[in-house]
């Protein structure tokens, strides 16, 4: 059975076929080539729902849609929903990750806590509609390292490494970050719900 995962953005497309696999193999991840709503929420949830209602519309399929995003405590939960933007509207994660480094340039370890949070809606053609979240803890790095992952993985530490042993996101293999990553904990959340397919 297919499911619609309403994004454009090729690596959670893959990300999502990787994690819905291991889970639900009878379940197959598509990519939505419809047109992009406006998401004007101002949560997580807001915009995961807007973005799923608007994928089921016009596919007529079952739909998923995440939202996500970087917390960091000492900047209040910003970047947050703006995450993709936080450098402006051209969606430059090169730019918005710069940018929040220099924002945290003075800001020493212990205050350097966040998280990432996925938000996923389930969205069926009989107007049924579902929210879960999922967030992965953390701090961010002064610098970025590794060469896998997108967006802020890069810079972004998980709790639960070994002391001396800690790598950010960008250091993980893609096995590595779907078993742990916020949106494998939101599909967790997520997988008795997916029974009404």
């Amino acid at each position: 059975m297919q499911v619609v995962l309403a994004t454009h953005n090729a690596h959670k497309v893959a990300e999502f076929q990787q994690i819905v696999a291991q889970a639900r193999p009878d379940l197959e991840v598509v990519g939505y080539d419809g047109p992009e709503p406006v998401e004007d929420g101002v949560t997580f949830a807001e915009n995961a729902l807007i973005k799923a209602r608007a994928a089921s519309a016009h596919t007529g399929l079952a739909a998923l849609a995440d939202d996500s995003g970087i917390c960091v405590d000492v900047l209040g939960g910003s970047p947050g929903v703006f995450s993709a933007y936080w450098a402006g509207q051209k969606k430059d994660a090169a730019a918005n990750l710069e940018l929040l480094l220099d924002q945290l340039r003075d800001i020493a370890d212990p205050h350097r806590a966040a998280h990432f949070t996925s938000t996923i809606a389930l969205v069926l053609p009989d107007g049924r509609e579902h929210v879960v979240e999922g967030r992965w803890p953390g701090r961010l790095a002064h610098a970025s390292s590794g060469d896998g992952g997108f967006g802020y993985d890069p810079i972004f530490i998980p709790d639960g490494q070994p002391e001396g042993q800690e790598r950010t996101v960008g250091g993980f293999s893609a096995d590595e970050k779907q078993s742990q990553s916020h949106r494998a904990r939101a599909f967790a959340e997520l997988l008795p719900l997916l029974g009404a397919l």
